[in-house]
């Protein structure tokens, strides 16, 4: 696993915990891990040569208030540090409902606000750009398609770097233009592509090598594309396009639903798309539309240029 699981000893209670969080409640495997990096990550903190099962288990508010502190003076962002309460929160919970122990100490830890910030999108003309860069010299053909249709997917579906890793062939739909995403609690739904990732996909699947287990966008070797490898196809032609600032995956899925919203689809159609679980989530694109159209209201107006 990691770094952390080195360095201390195998806890049974972790083990338990992580077959709770991939059989109960169903969550991905890249989410497993990071709450069980969190988890030794917090034993580590209290006694870096301790049981990490008696640490875990014997853990007080005050431990977790002092590891609050730690996080806050290291300088972690806020976001990072209400993840890791709300792993010892699931953590916790699960611990008192197996009779692991009978309290849940973190319920004297109070929520953590995070700060309001508006997800970052890029223009249409800027994804445009990146969607027109090309590969660098020496690219084989099958890598340069695949590469091309990986960035028309995620700008076309808004759909996140997890899920297009987890795509296979069979997932794809040409004719209704649809893909069959898996997204997170491994719900499954289905978003729509354009006529360019269309375009594009099949000029990949054309010269696509073949998969063991069907995967849609594989490696030289025919494995399927790992999470690391998508970002970094997609850092490379960042770069390759001089944009400037940090884009990343993610970026594509808040410009796919920025750029939509601009346009006139509804907060609830956007919603589905991106498979979220609650509308208030979406409801911030609707403040980056407010934001955009501000922006060239103060532009545009006549009156904000005129001298009394």
């Amino acid at each position: 696993m990691t770094k952390l699981k080195r360095e201390m000893p195998q806890s049974d209670a972790i083990t338990a915990f992580r077959e709770y969080l991939a059989l109960e409640l169903r969550r991905g495997a890249r989410t497993v891990e990071e709450y069980v990096k969190d988890l030794y990550g917090f034993a580590r903190f209290m006694d870096a040569k301790g049981n990490v099962d008696d640490l875990l288990l014997k853990a007080t508010a005050s431990n977790i208030r002092r590891y609050l502190m730690d996080m806050t003076a290291r300088n972690l962002s806020t976001a990072a540090v209400r993840r890791r309460v709300a792993t010892l929160r699931t953590f916790y919970m699960y611990t008192r409902r197996e009779n692991l122990r009978p309290d849940n100490p973190t319920v004297e830890i109070g929520n953590l606000k995070l700060p309001k910030r508006l997800p970052k999108a890029i223009s249409v003309k800027d994804t445009l750009k990146l969607l027109h860069t090309k590969s660098p010299g020496g690219t084989s053909d099958v890598q340069r398609l695949r590469d091309a249709a990986i960035l028309e997917l995620l700008y076309a579906t808004g759909i996140r770097r997890a899920e297009l890793a987890g795509l296979s062939v069979s997932d794809v739909d040409f004719d209704r233009k649809t893909v069959r995403v898996i997204g997170k609690g491994n719900k499954e739904r289905y978003v729509f592509f354009t006529n360019a990732a269309a375009d594009a996909l099949q000029r990949y699947l054309a010269v696509r090598r073949g998969s063991p287990d069907g995967a849609l966008f594989v490696s030289k070797m025919g494995r399927r594309l790992s999470y690391p490898q998508i970002g970094n196809i997609f850092r490379l032609f960042v770069q390759l396009s001089g944009l400037e600032g940090k884009i990343t995956p993610h970026t594509m899925r808040h410009s796919f639903a920025t750029h939509l919203h601009q346009r006139g689809v509804d907060i609830m159609t956007i919603k589905e798309l991106l498979g979220h679980e609650s509308v208030a989530t979406t409801q911030i694109y609707a403040q980056v539309t407010l934001e955009h159209m501000r922006q060239a209201y103060e532009e545009a107006h006549p009156r904000n240029d005129a001298k009394d």
